[in-house]
């Protein structure tokens, strides 16, 4: 298979959304560079490649600058440009404001934010310089309607969508697009991979039992969500799209989600659905996404 589409470089690549990704691209005739943390231990990823002979490994980890450099300094050298940057490294966190320091703000920021815009920066100067490029971010449902219990993960979500939205307009007119999509419940192994407050809770917490409705209500969900496929070929479809959008959601359900934001500019809407997440049970189904 040839690469007659160009480069993509995909961030945490090593399982669920990224994983998915790096096939549905390579399958679309795209030269793959999918990146993990630790690609020794990344075993699915390793089979993906053995199959795909248009996909090769780089260890990447976008909190580290140094790491960032290596990786698309290594990449420019070899293949002469990216052409498509798929930021998908991120990493969910639970906790109200009351329960977190600023140390779990920081160490969300530092994967989740300051991850997309380090990997964004490197890639953008070759991009300008070719009059060509695209960037696409796994944000989240999270960065458009605030979920109860993700204070942490929900500000960096916000704040990833107000980077990309910014940057959308200036990039635009040096030949570069910019798109995030926002997918809803995705079957991965999200609530595993969580920081922050999961299982951790001292009975005596005022939380406590809010919290675990809420975390029982979204476990139901993300075993019931949409499947990491179904995100990437999303994903590979816009990375095809000769014009397009600022936003995508990667499901009917996740649009009309998004929808809240336009319909109602109260807010009121929403917080009656998100409420709903600290019930418990069948009382979350008409809520929103994790």
């Amino acid at each position: 298979m040839n690469s007659a589409r160009g480069t993509a470089l995909i961030t945490g690549a090593s399982s669920g959304i990224g994983l998915a990704t790096a096939g549905a691209l390579a399958d679309d005739g795209w030269h793959v560079v999918a990146t993990a943390r630790n690609p020794s231990a990344a075993n699915a990823l390793q089979e993906l490649v053995a199959d795909r002979p248009n996909v090769q490994i780089r260890e990447l980890d976008v909190t580290l600058e140094e790491s960032v450099a290596g990786c698309v300094d290594a990449v420019l050298s070899e293949r002469g440009a990216v052409d498509l940057l798929v930021n998908n490294a991120g990493a969910g966190h639970r906790g109200t404001l009351e329960q977190l320091g600023d140390d779990e703000f920081e160490k969300c920021f530092a994967v989740n934010f300051y991850g997309v815009a380090r990997v964004s920066r490197a890639v953008i100067p070759g991009m300008r310089a070719r009059s060509r490029g695209r960037i696409i971010t796994v944000t989240s449902m999270n960065g458009v309607v605030a979920m109860p219990f993700s204070d942490a993960y929900n500000a960096a979500k916000f704040a990833v969508e107000g980077l990309m939205e910014g940057l959308a307009p200036v990039l635009r007119n040096f030949g570069i697009d910019v798109s995030v999509i926002e997918p809803g419940p995705v079957r991965t192994s999200f609530l595993r991979n969580a920081g922050g407050r999961i299982t951790d809770v001292a009975a005596d917490d005022p939380y406590a039992e809010l919290l675990t409705r809420y975390n029982g209500t979204m476990a139901d969900l993300l075993n019931s969500g949409e499947s990491a496929d179904g995100v990437a070929s999303v994903i590979a479809a816009i990375a095809r799209d000769r014009s397009p959008h600022l936003r995508y959601q990667s499901s009917a359900n996740a649009t009309a989600i998004a929808s809240r934001k336009v319909i109602d500019p109260t807010g009121d809407s929403i917080v009656a659905a998100t409420s709903a997440f600290l019930l418990g049970g069948a009382a979350a189904a008409a809520g929103v996404g994790p």
